[in-house]
């Protein structure tokens, strides 16, 4: 059975979550980050939040990740051209968001 202190422990995760969320979408709504510093920020968001939630990483592939795609394509993709993807940068058709889980 679940304590009232575990539930307040959760709750204080979930809303740190949609803090960094938050925070996350506003600095790419801004557009100013590089599309690389943003693909490294995504990473790092993805990082914490399983350090948050382990076993979750499903679950933050299915709501989070198309949401950050999203946000790339909108606010960075006419900003910067594409490099390579050795350059750490997401190609179409080579994505890494596309099947990976590295965003």
């Amino acid at each position: 059975m679940t304590t009232p202190e575990e539930i307040l422990e959760e709750e204080k995760k979930i809303r740190f979550l949609k803090t960094i969320v938050d925070l996350i979408t506003a600095v790419l709504k801004g557009g100013q980050v590089s599309r690389e510093e943003a693909v490294d920020i995504i990473r790092a968001t993805k990082k914490r939040v399983l350090e948050l939630f382990p076993e979750k990483e499903a679950t933050y592939d299915l709501i989070y990740k198309p949401r950050f795609e999203r946000l790339l394509q909108e606010f960075l993709s006419k900003k910067s051209h594409l490099v390579s993807e050795k350059g750490g940068e997401i190609e179409k058709g080579n994505s890494h968001f596309s099947g990976s889980s590295d965003c």
